[in-house]
């Protein structure tokens, strides 16, 4: 009886614990921290401080960007599946969140289960893109140039699980082609390479080939989304689905996450600051400078979020199966 009414006190003092955080979420003087499991100076990184700032307001607390990179960013989604679930620590991340899953055959937490979800951020769409010097000007001329050079074809990406490694590896698929894959340890090395003519092709996001396609520093064949887009430095690229591949769409997303156990009504409160910030004219501007373009559709909610994850992880699990490339 004793023993009971312990245990009793007990849960009701966790309770009370966890009603107090939720009600003074977020602590005063205590910075909410958006972990990003990549470098700084990526396009994760840059999306991340563009919406550290737009939410700071909304929130009512200073929010700092913190980089755990390694692994494929499984090191910096561990901290964070890890971290005390009180809402002052974040993860911002992207694709990965799908594709881990498949890549890692033992992971030491579980994308579906050990996370909340609290919303999209934005879809970031992908470019193919090449050396300047390749002779080819178009999408018919790269096919032919495919065709002529089979075996002799270098496809650089950011590194093994990376937006470009998955793009690169539905691009083979889509043009029945398997090219010679040389891996980086991030975006900037591979494109330094592209550039210099060190590798032929690489498909990477728009938030690190605008510039460079504007500069006319690397040629554009591309985009990968199924509508052209609007950025004035893409929007006469055309889309590899009007070119002949159709129905390739591979958009890199980002969404939040908190760890799980996050009171609900914490969750609610930092949805509703991200809610916020997506609607922020500067924070639009930003991203639509980057050729990202901000979520408004129903996604923004938490359910609508772990849904579309959900079958992201369905579309790229066989894919990454079928190429038999492991990262562990």
């Amino acid at each position: 009886m004793i023993f009971s009414k312990s245990l009793a006190v007990l849960a009701a003092a966790a309770l009370a614990t966890t009603g107090a955080l939720a009600a003074d979420f977020p602590i005063k003087d205590k910075p909410v921290t958006i972990v990003v499991p990549f470098a700084a100076g990526g396009p994760t990184d840059r999306v991340a401080r563009d919406l550290a700032e737009a939410m700071r307001k909304p929130l009512g607390a200073t929010i700092v960007v913190e980089n755990a990179a390694g692994a494929g960013s499984t090191i910096g989604t561990n901290k964070v599946a890890k971290a005390n679930p009180d809402g002052h620590t974040l993860l911002l991340a992207h694709i990965a969140m799908a594709t881990m899953p498949a890549l890692y055959r033992s992971l030491p937490f579980k994308v579906e289960t050990d996370f909340v979800y609290l919303g999209m951020i934005n879809d970031v769409p992908m470019t193919l893109i090449s050396k300047p010097a390749l002779p080819a000007n178009n999408f018919k001329e790269l096919s032919a140039w495919i065709n002529q050079n089979k075996g002799k074809i270098n496809l650089g990406n950011a590194g093994l699980g990376s937006a470009s490694h998955l793009c690169g590896l539905m691009f083979q698929d889509a043009v029945k082609t398997d090219m010679t894959t040389v891996p980086y340890k991030g975006t900037a090395p591979a494109m330094t390479d592209l550039i210099g003519g060190q590798i032929d092709l690489m498909c990477d996001q728009t938030t690190n080939t605008s510039s460079q396609i504007e500069g006319k520093k690397i040629k554009a064949f591309g985009v990968t989304t199924l509508k052209r887009l609007t950025v004035p430095a893409l929007k006469d690229i055309p889309t590899l689905d009007e070119s002949g591949l159709k129905g390739f769409e591979v958009t890199i997303w980002h969404g939040l996450y908190a760890p799980k156990g996050t009171p609900a009504d914490v969750a609610a409160k930092i949805n509703t600051a991200l809610k916020a910030a997506l609607k922020d004219p500067e924070f639009i501007k930003k991203q639509e400078g980057l050729g990202a373009i901000v979520v408004t559709d129903k996604r923004m909610e938490p359910a609508e979020h772990q849904k579309f994850v959900a079958a992201e992880i369905a579309k790229w699990g066989p894919v990454i199966k079928a190429a038999g490339i492991y990262a562990d």
